[in-house]
């Protein structure tokens, strides 16, 4: 029990410690811009340094707590993670990118820069193509999800995502007709999934022959969550100037990235309800089926298209919305549990 204290402290005040971050890390940048463009100058490859690092330091603690052996019982909740995988690979990516061009391209466009359009629904794009791996551990506990489905959905979501990210961003952006820069983006999956995957198994395997996963574990999550602070006033920093430039276009990017997050959850909790999945099962699946790698997209859009992007912009917003829109998802699943839990009747043939 004492192992869990401070993840649900920090759990618990989670949106405060982001939203402080958010603050500094603008402020920051517009105070000492300098500052923050030497860090970005700091890349190889056209992965920046620093946000490598930090990227690696937030999720390899989280990476280290899945049990790939976990993947056998995937069978045993193969409904909720047939909604879970519906849900993130066959609608999120492309429920975004008709968001993005519906808000951006035709109800916005006379507020946004015609120029960074593309650019915008990239960053979208980028944003929803990847279902979250750190943070889900998070809400699935907040929910009192199972924790052996949200081990394996997380695992093979893992698997899914070293092969299925760069096709599908490719494909997307080929349809936004942006300009794919394969090299780049097979280099953001290899260096952001594959590489940290690997070790975090491999590593995994030797901390248990040596019955220290726990201790390791309990150790390096401090460094994950602040890592995961770091990164947010980081990233912020290096858009500082153009969030207080245009405050405007920040909130017009909040609104399509805010619906998908509630009509992906909700469909999910829909779904897993209509085929009797038990609540401990459909809250997380509902919570992995909306959230987004966050922590990729924007190394991604980074890599892609630059600090200064409006794809990085538009990535570095999904991180502004996406805690306090999920634990608004996370009390929405827990109030609902009466209401989950009743029994489908039929009405007319049909179940109501």
């Amino acid at each position: 029990m004492s192992a869990s204290k401070p993840m649900g402290l920090f759990a618990r005040l989670l949106s405060i410690w982001v939203f402080l971050a958010i603050i500094a890390g603008i402020g920051l940048g517009a105070l000492i811009p300098s500052l923050f463009h030497l860090l970005a100058d700091m890349e190889t490859a056209h992965i920046n340094l620093p946000v490598a690092v930090l990227i690696w330091a937030m999720i390899l603690p989280m990476l280290l707590k899945i049990d790939y052996s976990a993947l056998h019982e995937v069978w045993d909740h193969r409904r909720g993670v047939g909604v879970t995988l519906a849900v993130n690979w066959l609608i999120k990516p492309f429920s975004m990118a008709l968001l993005g061009f519906l808000f951006l391209r035709m109800l916005f466009v006379d507020w946004l820069d015609p120029a960074q359009i593309d650019s915008y629904i990239a960053g979208l794009i980028l944003l929803a193509a990847a279902p979250c791996t750190a943070m889900v551990f998070v809400w699935s506990r907040l929910v009192g999800g199972h924790p052996q489905f949200t081990l394996s959905q997380i695992a093979l979501n893992d698997v899914i995502m070293i092969f299925a990210f760069a096709p599908i961003v490719g494909l997307l952006l080929g349809v936004a007709s942006i300009t794919v820069p394969w090299g780049t983006l097979f280099l953001s999956v290899l260096l952001y999934i594959v590489i940290p995957v690997a070790v975090a198994y491999l590593l995994r395997k030797l901390l248990l022959a040596k019955n220290r996963l726990d201790d390791v574990v309990h150790m390096l999550d401090p460094i994950s969550m602040g890592a995961l602070l770091v990164t947010v006033v980081l990233l912020f920093g290096f858009q500082g100037e153009q969030i207080l430039a245009q405050p405007l276009v920040i909130l017009l990017l909040a609104i399509p990235i805010t619906i998908q997050v509630y009509f992906n959850s909700m469909l999910a909790y829909w779904l897993n309800r209509k085929l009797g999945v038990a609540h401990s099962v459909a809250g997380p699946s509902a919570l992995i089926g909306a959230s987004n790698f966050f922590e990729l997209a924007v190394a991604a859009a980074i890599a892609l298209f630059g600090f200064e992007s409006g794809a990085a912009l538009a990535t570095v917003v999904g991180v502004l919305v996406e805690v306090p829109v999920m634990l608004s998802v996370v009390a929405i699943v827990n109030r609902s549990k009466g209401w989950y839990e009743q029994p489908l009747t039929k009405v007319g043939g049909e179940l109501k």
